[in-house]
């Protein structure tokens, strides 16, 4: 089963778009051009994802190279989110130390071939995942130290160090940013049936091999955003990965 581009496919987004924006008018949501905005983003981008994977599939290190195209623009992303975009250098370290040890097992085990038609989808799939579970667990960090600034002091004032309070602080919610990383394991084939599993039943291959590529991509993205975050944990502790506003407050 395929599907190919064209009006049915045309139509399909235009009604679905129609429904995005009637939702937000019930609603009443703020900003919904930012929908338009993004499907046209998604149909730009995509497009030409498309035609450059077309065109570097064959290569390898023209596939490393879009892989590490795709990396930088992770990490520009999720410090933007974070609002922390002087620490990229620690978003990097975090997102690498969650990605570098899964792929290398997916390599060294062979469980897919070492070719940019594997490695560029499922390193993107991982990316991604790795990507937001940074944003999660730094937001939620950040969130906490802005909020919760007189328990860091009375931990000073108890002659906690400085690494410690935040710690104190931070430590609870890093398990939050891993949340929706567990439901998407544990629902798995029973509530969703994620993008690689789909992804190989459409480009023919069996239920079987459709459901192994989705256990291996699963246990990658749990294994690399729990990595990840357990690394900014120590980071944001080490007052290394913070927006500007609390480096200034919480260091001397």
């Amino acid at each position: 089963m395929t599907i190919n581009p064209g009006w049915s496919v045309a139509i399909a987004v235009v009604a679905l778009l129609l429904l995005t924006l009637g939702a937000y008018a019930v609603g009443r949501l703020p900003a919904p051009l930012a929908t338009l905005v993004a499907a046209a983003r998604a149909i730009v981008q995509l497009g030409i994802a498309a035609f450059v994977i077309t065109s570097v599939i064959k290569s390898l290190a023209a596939s490393l190279a879009v892989l590490a195209f795709m990396f930088a623009v992770a990490v520009l992303t999720t410090v933007r989110r974070i609002d922390a975009p002087g620490a990229w250098p620690w978003a990097t370290l975090a997102i690498l130390c969650g990605l570098l040890p899964v792929v290398a097992v997916i390599l060294a085990t062979r469980t897919i071939p070492p070719t940019g038609i594997a490695l560029i989808p499922v390193l993107g799939i991982l990316m991604g995942n790795t990507m937001n579970g940074h944003t999660l667990a730094c937001r939620r960090a950040f969130a906490a130290l802005r909020e919760e600034r007189e328990l860091y002091d009375a931990w000073l004032a108890l002659a906690f160090t400085r690494r410690q309070a935040i710690g104190e602080i931070v430590h609870r919610h890093i398990p939050e940013a891993l949340i929706p990383g567990l439901d998407q394991v544990r629902t798995a084939g029973v509530v969703t049936l994620p993008g690689a599993f789909i992804g190989v039943l459409l480009g023919g291959g069996s239920p079987a091999q459709a459901a192994a590529a989705q256990v291996l991509v699963l246990m990658g993205i749990m294994a690399a955003q729990t990595i990840t975050a357990v690394v900014a944990e120590r980071l944001i502790c080490a007052t290394r990965l913070l927006p500007a506003d609390l480096k200034a407050s919480l260091t001397p």
